[in-house]
């Protein structure tokens, strides 16, 4: 199983935020950069980055940043936030991401989806991030009447390579995964599921590395890592 370490950039910081609120934010670092040159020291191959930015303005923000962990470091980079053009999927690719993940897009125009699925093959996740049941969109703001589940279904059939999969509730909350939710989204589709939200110990990634052979192939871990309650290096060597 893939541990990724996630970091979360706004107006330049390393940030988490609660529930997804932008008003609840903690920052946790100035330079996202350092943040990932240790936890590549601790032994993460990926990165999982979010451009908070991006995703509330519908356009990447913080391109020069990714670069610089892209230049600085060996990772591989799971990048999303702001990702509803061509031109904005094609830029993170070029400066070197190596998987781009769309959101509010995946809603809108799933046709749009399948065109960057067949000209990127691999490189295209999505992630379904959901409250109640139901996939929230544009910075988690807007909860629409899509079901996680049919989104999942659509995306899996369009070409997508992975689905990352976010409670909302969770997510920042140190209060575990919902296993349940994973569990049933990863049975409907025959792509690898990333985990997401809520990640609180050593015991949560023992559970998500049980849900394997349900296609759960990996987990993003924020807020636990930047409050040591989960150590990077045990975590992946739990993992393995």
């Amino acid at each position: 199983m893939i541990i990724y370490p996630a970091i979360d950039i706004r107006n330049g910081n390393c940030v988490r935020l609660r529930e997804g609120k932008a008003e609840a934010e903690t920052v946790y670092s100035s330079d996202p950069v350092a943040m990932a040159l240790k936890w590549e020291e601790a032994g993460a191959q990926w990165l999982h980055v979010v451009d908070l930015d991006g995703a509330f303005a519908g356009k990447p923000s913080n391109q020069n940043i990714i670069k610089q962990m892209i230049e600085k470091t060996g990772l591989s980079i799971q990048y999303g936030g702001g990702l509803r053009t061509l031109k904005a999927v094609e830029a993170m690719l070029a400066i070197g991401v190596n998987r781009v993940v769309l959101g509010t897009i995946a809603v809108t125009e799933p046709a749009f989806v399948k065109e960057l699925c067949d000209q990127y093959p691999g490189k295209i996740a999505v992630g379904i991030d959901a409250k109640d049941g139901y996939v929230a969109i544009k910075g988690w703001v807007d909860k629409t009447e899509k079901k996680a589940l049919d989104l999942a279904r659509e995306m899996a059939q369009v070409g997508v390579s992975r689905i990352i999969y976010t409670d909302i509730k969770r997510d920042g909350t140190l209060k575990g995964p919902n296993l349940d939710a994973l569990i049933s989204l990863a049975r409907e589709i025959d792509i690898p599921v990333i985990a997401s939200g809520g990640v609180s110990s050593m015991e949560d990634i023992i559970n998500i590395k049980g849900l394997d052979y349900y296609g759960v192939e990996g987990v993003i871990v924020g807020k636990a890592l930047y409050d040591e309650a989960v150590d990077l290096r045990e975590a992946i060597r739990i993992s393995q």
